[in-house]
């Protein structure tokens, strides 16, 4: 299967520091690139571009920027930051790489297919949501796929040495041990133990204070009497 080429255009940007928020405003994101013995840029993009191509190759995907429709530059997206409220992508940096040389990167893991263990009434527990990779950097995965139908019953469990990958292009840098997804019984939830009060004990009660009120009222009559 081979992979899709993403492109995406940016324009060297000029506005800087606090004004970036105007950019924003107007549908402009602002971004930076940076890498190995590469002089900072500071660039621009479409954000309904940036968010499209962004949601496709996450933090792993090579992307080639097409710099003023002249120059190109092959980049990993890094740093992508939220708005702490409305939750909108507001700024992320782009790491130029070397085609040549292998880099290390977090590859996002997708759950796929359904588990007979969890049809069954168990609960599916997904422990690890990203493994960490190294190579070249079109080689590097925009996602690990794992299919759940391997979880047939409660023994089942899925760990990073069980993941389907080409090992002659990829080196999982994450701890072969490390599980990635497995399947728990159902916690039951204790109800709250609420005593009982059985009818002598209310009626008891009840009677107890009929006779202390008879007894304040007694000592109140007395007190009158000793007035008069």
């Amino acid at each position: 299967m081979t992979k899709e080429k993403h492109q995406i255009k940016a324009v060297i940007r000029t506005v800087l520091g606090r004004k970036v928020k105007k950019l924003r405003k107007e549908g402009i994101m602002p971004a930076t690139i940076y890498g190995h013995k590469f002089e900072p840029l500071s660039v621009q993009f479409n954000l309904v571009d940036l968010e499209k191509i962004f949601n496709e190759t996450g933090e792993s995907g090579l992307v080639e920027l097409l710099i003023d429709e002249k120059e190109k530059i092959p980049v990993l997206f890094r740093n992508p930051q939220y708005h702490p409220i409305s939750g909108d992508l507001i700024h992320i940096d782009c790491y130029k790489v070397n085609l040549k040389e292998k880099i290390s990167a977090m590859v996002p893991i997708e759950l796929i297919g359904e588990s007979q263990a969890v049809k069954d009434g168990n609960v599916l527990v997904a422990v690890t949501d990203e493994i960490e990779v190294e190579a070249l950097p079109a080689d590097l995965p925009e996602k690990i796929e794992v299919d759940l139908a391997v979880l047939e019953n409660l023994e089942s469990v899925v760990t990073v040495a069980d993941l389907k990958i080409d090992t002659s292009k990829l080196e999982i840098l994450t701890h072969g041990e490390q599980v990635i997804v497995k399947v728990e019984e159902p916690r039951v939830e204790e109800e709250p133990v609420v005593e009982e009060v059985s009818p002598e004990d209310v009626e008891a009660t009840a009677q107890k204070g009929d006779s202390a009120e008879q007894n304040d009222s007694g000592e109140e009559k007395t007190e009158e009497k000793k007035e008069e």
